[in-house]
């Protein structure tokens, strides 16, 4: 008990912070304030107070943060002075090392873009989805009938991984005892080195990379010299703007896919099972009218925000909002600010699975860039959802879960959980 007064002590003291702080030193990328979950402050002072805000000095350099959900949809949208391409830094806070730079399309701007997201869209077209839904089922019910009972174990690991790890290895068509690699090499492309992190330092990470690209190129091999098959390798293998591609920018597709196909719909699933045990009357609203998946996926989708950001480089002096953007400047697009942006969406921080507009989140990006595989993500929560009410009455939360050490993927390391007996 003494433990948990000192730790509430503590957070309320990190959002004391968030409020006293000059205006000039908040610093919301800084990553220890998402291991922490105290971030929220943050953003709705910047929303109120400065919503297109410049912090001069942080970890990751010099960088503007825009707040506001309208505000980020027209930076989105504005591809003539923003840029996504991984050349001037690609689409995250975190700048790369220029030699370790690598292309995907959606570190790329239009018109290059288009050709190759449009080799792997038909992996997400609704008759290829009807076709998953069937293996994601049975997956899932296979899962679930394999948690244990009366005892605590943690639900990222048993199931948020485990599942949207098979889902991966069944897009790529990759072998089925090493899929857990493809969790690992998610983890790996993202997470930030250092003495706490999975890899100490970022010739460890580039290391691991080197590995899952050369595990890929393995596999590109045995595909072009088949006929094209439906999975997301066989379609790069054979398509025309992708068959060609340079090693790196063959590895930066590769990342993107993994990432997106694994960290979203795991953190997802995760914050869905959290985001249910504190609003237990939203739990017994789904358990009494089923009809409700429909609204209740894409506010979870919404209340978690799985990636809390996307970054884009000012092509040209431009004025926004009364602020001067450089030439060069780093512009950060606040996902997770936009999606409890009071001016955009009713009662934001309420989660409500019966909301009239559900849809009106950021999570999964807005124009051109927005995410190409969301409708599988949402297809994996509804199937998961249903299958799990089918089977339990409760699954109950018996801990905090542990917050990843990143302000770019929004995560759940682990959740401890614990199914009746």
């Amino acid at each position: 008990m003494h433990g948990t007064i000192e730790s509430t002590a503590k957070l309320d003291a990190l959002r004391e912070r968030a409020t006293s702080l000059p205006l000039e030193q908040c610093d919301p990328g800084d990553p220890e304030l998402f291991r922490t979950d105290t971030f929220w402050p943050y953003f709705d002072r910047l929303r109120r107070e400065d919503p297109v805000h410049y912090c001069k000095d942080s970890m990751f350099g010099p960088y503007w943060s825009v707040t506001r959900y309208n505000d980020i949809m027209e930076i989105e949208t504005n591809h003539s002075v923003f840029s996504s391409a991984s050349a001037l830094g690609g689409i995250t806070i975190r700048d790369i090392d220029p030699d370790l730079r690598r292309e995907s399309f959606i570190s790329m701007d239009p018109p290059r873009h288009a050709a190759q997201r449009k080799t792997v869209a038909p992996m997400f077209t609704p008759t290829h989805l009807d076709n998953l839904a069937l293996n994601i089922r049975a997956r899932s019910a296979e899962c679930l009938d394999n948690l244990p009972r009366g005892e605590v174990f943690d639900w990222v690991d048993r199931v948020s991984i485990e599942l949207t790890t098979q889902m991966l290895a069944v897009l790529f068509d990759f072998p089925w005892e090493d899929r857990r690699k493809l969790t690992r090499w998610s983890d790996i492309a993202t997470t930030i080195p250092g003495p706490d992190g999975l890899v100490a330092t970022e010739d460890e990470r580039q290391a691991e990379l080197t590995e899952c690209a050369g595990y890929f190129a393995r596999l590109w091999k045995e595909r072009i010299e088949q006929p094209p098959k439906s999975d997301l390798l066989s379609m790069m293998a054979h398509g025309a703007a992708t068959r060609d591609m340079d090693a790196k920018n063959f590895l930066g597709n590769l990342v993107l896919l993994i990432v997106g196909g694994n960290d979203t719909t795991r953190n997802t699933m995760s914050g869905s099972i959290y985001a249910l045990s504190q609003h237990p009357e939203q739990y017994r609203k789904l358990r009494e009218n089923p009809a409700l998946f429909d609204s209740f996926v894409p506010e979870v989708i919404r209340w978690q925000t799985p990636l809390a950001h996307m970054r884009r480089t000012a092509l040209s002096d431009f004025e926004f909002r009364g602020k001067q953007i450089k030439k060069g400047d780093k512009v950060v697009m606040w996902y997770v600010s936009g999606n409890r942006d009071e001016q955009a969406i009713e009662k934001p921080y309420d989660f409500i699975i019966d909301r009239a507009r559900p849809r009106t989140h950021l999570s999964f990006g807005f124009g051109i860039h927005r995410c190409v595989g969301l409708r599988l993500a949402e297809l994996q929560l509804k199937i998961i959802w249903e299958e799990i009410l089918k089977r339990f009455d409760h699954i109950d939360v018996v801990g905090e879960p542990k917050r990843v050490y990143s302000s770019f993927v929004k995560g759940l390391e682990t959740l401890p959980v614990k199914i009746a007996a």
